[in-house]
């Protein structure tokens, strides 16, 4: 579904990514786990098209993404979800949602994509009247999972999900994040939470400093004694 073929990408004249290079299958929960500033973010933000690489290309579904403006490419079935849950906190929990419908292909099915984002996240409709900086941490995440949902994408990016949420919604948080998979949503999840990333998803990439340095399902990856030094805190 998406190959990402050796990009380079620059802030200005600093160099953030180096030759990365990846790919989603359809169906698949893809991770990228790696420290702070390894590049994670920026890779998305270079498939979304917020970011334009100075070599390599994108793929999605077959279509080079290079000249397509960020609306185009959730129009063509990405959606991004960015770190902290943001949201639209003037507005309803239900105008957030509807807000995600504006592709117009997501517009002849809102109502009933919104009755699936609901069995996803019952608290948003329990919430759905309710202005949506008065929520919790957590609601506010479902909330934005939920309007990225509702462009009906075929392909979810998520940036730190779990970010700031208390430990006991994180376990919850990953569930919701599996049935929307099973559902038929195919994710690429950036997740500094490496242990929960790697027991939660198919395959994985390790990036460092703006390269890809490791690659494979998440039981090889948890094996490896560099990964489990590095980001675990237990190498055997």
């Amino acid at each position: 579904m998406l190959k990402v073929e050796n990009i380079n990408a620059f802030y200005g004249d600093l160099q953030a990514l180096w030759g990365i290079s990846l790919q989603v299958n359809e169906g698949e929960l893809v991770a990228l786990v790696g420290p702070n500033g390894a590049g994670k973010t920026t890779t998305l933000r270079v498939i979304s098209g917020l970011l334009r690489p100075r070599a390599g290309r994108v793929l999605f579904c077959g279509k080079d993404l290079g000249k397509e403006p960020p609306h185009k490419i959730v129009e063509l079935g990405i959606s991004q979800v960015l770190e902290g849950g943001k949201v639209f906190t003037q507005m309803s929990v239900l105008e957030n949602l509807e807000l995600g419908a504006y592709v117009a292909e997501a517009r002849k099915v809102k109502d009933e994509t919104l009755k699936w984002v609901y069995q996803i996240f019952p608290r948003l409709e329990e919430r759905k009247f309710q202005r949506a900086g008065t929520l919790s941490g957590g609601e506010r995440q479902m909330l934005a999972i939920g309007r990225a949902l509702m462009s009906k994408p075929k392909l979810l990016m998520l940036d730190e999900p779990s970010f700031g949420l208390a430990p006991i919604l994180v376990q919850q948080m990953f569930e919701m994040i599996k049935e929307i998979n099973k559902q038929g949503v195919t994710v690429l999840l950036i997740e500094q939470n490496v242990r929960a990333a790697l027991e939660l998803t198919r395959r994985a990439y390790v990036i460092e400093n703006g390269r890809v340095v490791g690659e494979g399902t998440g039981e090889q990856l948890l094996s490896f004694e560099s990964i489990r030094s590095a980001y675990l805190g237990d190498a055997r």
